[in-house]
């Protein structure tokens, strides 16, 4: 499983704090692992999933592995996942 997750330092809706959640092996990967989180469709942007600040300790104890900000959008460069703002998304890669 290559699962990744970043610390929680985005502010979001509810004043709450958000992280990403990211595969560097496949879409379906992630979907699959942000289902069994309990993350719906909607968390899902372009490559990552909008991870809530009480949901990161549960992804870690899952078997996500935790890593700084520039390593996760490293990762998934490298792993040819990375879809900047305006990029089509197949539907393969949209949440079901």
């Amino acid at each position: 499983m290559s699962i990744i997750v970043d610390t929680p330092l985005w502010p979001g809706p509810r004043g709450w704090l958000f992280a990403h959640l990211a595969s560097d092996a496949s879409y379906e990967e992630l979907h699959t692992f942000a289902q069994h989180l309990g993350l719906g469709p909607r968390a899902f942007d372009r490559d990552h999933y909008d991870l809530p600040e009480h949901l990161h300790a549960r992804a870690l104890d899952m078997g996500a592995e935790h890593v700084a900000p520039r390593e996760l959008v490293t990762r998934l460069r490298a792993a040819g996942l990375r879809r900047p703002k305006g990029a089509f998304r197949p539907p393969a890669d949209r949440p079901r």
